[in-house]
């Protein structure tokens, strides 16, 4: 496929050839991931691959953007912005170990890392669609927390990266390191907890909210 991305071309067969290859890159990593194996896979022709996707670069890019932002729209969708911060948090801290743990999660941070020097663009889009955006829902809950007295902070945007970080504690390493074994419900719930626990005693201004876990 051309180096030079173009712009994606959708039609019937489009979310198809998205499925496969999905299948396709998560198994073979991006550089060994081939044309013939992404269409076999998806079940369209070569040509047809082609119309949608002329940069392999772009249909991968696409592939972990999506993946992302679906994930983020099913977590924010799933929390209720007016229920007490904790709660909120807790929610937000369990989405993120989900993907985190996750097959696909493991996956694409390690071919992102590993492709952003020949391929910047993807850990650009990756960062933002990925990391960014979920840092950025976490602050849209803090602002609603603190319009209603329940947290007192400063600088929104490092605590709603701090928070993100604070629910990858140990497992995040374990997981890319493939230390064995990880993780378990337990390790996961610990992480949860700590997480919540910690976020709380540094930026609650209400002793209730603290109590969790």
């Amino acid at each position: 496929m051309s180096a030079k991305p173009q712009l994606i071309v959708k039609g019937r067969k489009f979310e198809q050839v998205l499925e496969g290859a999905r299948t396709v890159f998560l198994r073979d990593g991006f550089e060994r991931a081939s044309v013939d194996d992404i269409a076999r896979e998806a079940g369209v022709s070569k040509a047809t691959l082609y119309a949608y996707f002329p940069d392999k670069r772009l249909l991968f890019m696409e592939i972990a953007t999506t993946e992302c932002r679906r994930q983020a729209q099913d977590a924010e969708s799933r929390i209720d912005p007016n229920a007490p911060i904790a709660e909120v948090l807790r929610l937000a801290a369990e989405k993120i170990v989900a993907f985190l743990q996750s097959d696909f999660g493991q996956r694409i941070y390690r071919i992102a890392v590993a492709e952003s020097e020949n391929f910047p663009a993807l850990a650009h889009e990756f960062y933002h669609s990925g990391p960014r955006l979920v840092q950025d829902r976490i602050a849209e809950f803090l602002r609603h927390a603190i319009d209603r007295g329940e947290l007192a902070i400063d600088d929104i945007d490092l605590a709603a990266a701090q928070f993100a970080q604070l629910c990858k504690a140990e497992l995040h390493d374990r997981l890319i390191f493939a230390t064995a074994p990880c993780c378990t419900a337990k390790d996961a719930a610990r992480v949860i907890d700590g997480a919540v626990q910690m976020f709380m005693a540094r930026y609650g201004t209400k002793a209730e909210p603290h109590q969790v876990g």
